[in-house]
């Protein structure tokens, strides 16, 4: 059996993810209870594998370290938040910043500035001040998280994309290709219609 790339500090990466996981959980808990709507629809997480760990070190030209795993690469942690609505996404982006200890390093808006391909997210990495032990030997710690955050006619539409880059001998790739950024301007437009007509019921009330 091959050893962990994160070596000493497996285990703590995922007490790490536990604890973010934890807190984006307890607010949309309590943003139910508030409004009687969570937060998001569903919250995805994970560690980055072994392989794919080192595999993505090897192409960095970066020794297969835990400290290259933990602290020169920046989404061994990586969370996909999945929103009704538009707003929920910033909605949770302002409780992700507000959590003790989160530091912002990198941000991302793909949906304000979409991708020539009609690629649409929104992309964070944060770094989390813990009570562990990181890479670097330093108590309390630093760890890094990736956070994307779509809607969920966003993350349809991504799911298809991702089949698309990596499915080899697809026929009419051109057509395909055309089709997807015209879905893709499509559900954004049904994108804002849906946060619009939430917003006039909301008004109403």
């Amino acid at each position: 059996m091959t050893e962990s790339i994160y070596g000493a500090y497996a285990e703590t990466l995922q007490q790490v993810m536990n604890r973010l996981v934890d807190s984006i959980k307890a607010y949309n808990t309590s943003r139910k209870e508030k409004n009687g709507e969570g937060a998001y629809e569903h919250l995805i997480y994970r560690i980055k594998s072994n392989d794919s760990m080192m595999e993505k070190c090897t192409r960095k030209g970066l020794p297969q370290t835990a400290h290259s795993a933990l602290w020169d690469i920046h989404d061994a942690i990586g969370l996909r938040i999945v929103c009704c609505f538009l707003d929920d996404i910033y909605v949770n982006i302002d409780n992700i910043k507000a959590i003790p200890g989160c530091r912002v390093v990198e941000e991302k808006d793909y949906i304000k500035n979409v991708k020539p391909n009609g690629y649409r997210s929104y992309h964070m990495i944060i770094e989390l001040e813990v009570p562990y032990e990181d890479a670097n030997g330093d108590t309390p710690g630093h760890y890094f998280a990736e956070i994307q955050l779509r809607t969920i006619a966003m993350d349809s539409w991504a799911s298809l994309e991702h089949q698309m880059k990596y499915k080899h001998n697809i026929k009419n790739p051109e057509l395909i290709v055309r089709e997807l950024k015209r879905c893709a301007d499509e559900l954004a437009s049904c994108d804002v219609s849906m946060q619009t007509i939430r917003n006039l019921i909301h008004t109403d009330q």
